[in-house]
């Protein structure tokens, strides 16, 4: 098997044990989702998501990054197999996600009124955001946890841990909702901090990591670095969960709580559903861009074989959002969340433009570059929020979904040309292929679903999907065998019945 072979493998391999995890997560999401949209319907949703958005944006600004820039620091750590050094990251770690999950508590908590009165217009949610303030410190010690597990590349311990999580949290919180209705929405987001925070711990106390003594001296020299790169992702990440706030509370004002609903179930379709392709593939691809970032021929190398495999992924999924979109809206939601179709329709298509920027920004991470980084999320962030507020206004839920598709146009041009200046950075002839051939499919079923009535888009949509999946298995399979992975599966099936 060549080097270039065993990589693209190692690529399916990760995608698919997180994937596998990540399908059954669907599933559960898709159950929960429907129970909500059901049970407390678009208003209620809309509370749900202006609650979560908000707790999100005091955790961006308290927790500093840890759960991407540590991530970097234990994959180091890992690749050079000093165990001493491991246990002295993991425990430096470890102690942050202490004292961060704590000032988030704390800052929620002193700041509830005044966060009832800016997300709400009142002070009705003053209780719900002090008792939601406690799950800031479990989320934060839960992503200690799953930083070690990510860093020292276990994918089956931290499939475990959210297949585990996912599953337990349906059970539980279901009933909350079928019995308290919007009253339930505080105690299922408690709950669910809950049950992620113990079997995070669970799993990562199966990694066996020798004890050290690390002195307080010791953790603040090697926690600083970790600290000043998570502070620059805090801060990005801030102005992405402030631009989706300022955004929702937009919405808010001139549509009101429903339409809140309405473009929060769109975008839990879009960044969800099809966006945990990216979550994935992306748990196995940071520590792995991480430890060859030394050598830009490598990472282009990387860049370039994960960028292929998520648009072989992605694109016959898109094309069958495209299709089914009606069909999946009422069958996730309701009848009632039908308005979103239009704005599902250009985001899906933005996503194709997501997916190969998505693999690009990546590097800015893998070298440490916190102000590059920082400079890059905060200006797509800034012409994000405009895009979206100039699409609201002018074509309401529908002008959002085109200006989410310009906004990843214009960020995979901007994240290639800064990767192409400053690391050399290029694709191959190979992904340009896939990339023009699948978006023409794509694009193609766009203009059928929306010109032709609901008969002839099935139609000449399946075509295309069909189309589509025959194309990325015949691209995989010049990457990785396919074809030899079946003969061996065959063979050996032979063999154990003789």
């Amino acid at each position: 098997m060549s080097e270039q072979q065993s990589s693209y493998r190692q690529i399916i391999k990760a995608t698919s044990i997180i994937g596998g995890v990540q399908i059954f997560n669907i599933i559960i999401l898709i159950i929960r989702t429907k129970f909500i949209a059901v049970l407390l319907g678009p208003a209620g949703m809309g509370i749900a998501g202006l609650l979560s958005s908000t707790s999100g944006l005091i955790s961006g600004l308290t927790n500093f990054g840890i759960g991407q820039s540590a991530v970097r620091n234990v994959s180091v750590a890992n690749e050079t197999g000093n165990q001493i050094r491991i246990a002295t990251i993991t425990t430096i770690i470890r102690r942050i996600v202490w004292m961060t999950g704590t000032l988030g508590s704390l800052v929620m908590l002193l700041l509830s009124q005044w966060l009832s009165v800016l997300t709400f217009g009142n002070k009705n949610y003053t209780f719900a955001f002090i008792w939601i303030s406690i799950t800031l410190l479990f989320n934060q010690l839960s992503i200690g946890q799953l930083v070690v597990i990510q860093g020292m590349r276990k994918l089956q311990y931290l499939a475990r841990a959210n297949l585990s999580g996912s599953l337990l949290g349906l059970i539980i919180i279901i009933p909350l909702y079928y019995r308290f209705g919007i009253d339930g929405i505080v105690p299922a987001i408690i709950i669910t901090s809950i049950i992620s925070l113990t079997f995070s711990w669970y799993y990562s106390r199966k990694i066996k990591i020798r004890p050290v003594k690390v002195s307080g001296l010791r953790t603040v020299a090697e926690g600083k670095s970790m600290l000043l790169m998570g502070f620059v992702i805090s801060m990005s990440g801030l102005i992405s969960l402030g631009t989706a706030y300022l955004v929702r509370i937009y919405i808010n004002t001139i549509g009101g709580v429903s339409e809140v609903g309405l473009y929060t179930a769109g975008f839990a379709m879009i960044s969800t559903y099809v966006g945990l392709i990216f979550e994935a593939m992306g748990v196995d691809y940071y520590p792995r861009l991480s430890a060859a970032a030394q050598t830009n021929n490598i990472c282009k190398v990387i860049i370039n074989q994960q960028a292929e495999i998520a648009m072989l992924i992605l694109a016959p999924i898109i094309i069958l959002f495209l299709v089914f979109i009606k069909l999946i809206v009422i069958i996730l939601f309701s009848k009632q969340f039908i308005g979103v179709n239009d704005m599902i329709y250009w985001a899906a298509l933005g996503m194709l433009f997501k997916s190969a920027s998505w693999a690009i920004a990546f590097i800015f991470l893998a070298k440490a570059e916190s102000f590059l980084f920082f400079l890059n999320s905060a200006t797509a962030n800034i012409y994000s929020l405009l895009l979206n507020l100039i699409g609201y206004k002018l074509g309401g839920l529908t002008g959002i979904g085109i200006s989410f598709m310009i906004n990843y146009m214009l960020y995979l041009l901007q994240v290639f040309l800064i990767a192409r200046y400053k690391y050399d950075f290029s694709f191959n002839k190979g992904f340009y292929q896939i990339f023009i051939f699948q978006c023409l499919l794509c694009f193609l079923c766009f203009i059928v679903v929306r010109i032709f009535n609901s008969t002839w888009s099935y139609l000449f949509g399946s075509l295309l999907i069909v189309i589509s999946i025959c194309y990325s298995l015949y691209e995989l399979d010049k990457r990785i065998g396919i074809m030899e992975i079946l003969i061996r599966i065959r063979n050996s099936s032979k063999f154990l019945k003789s």
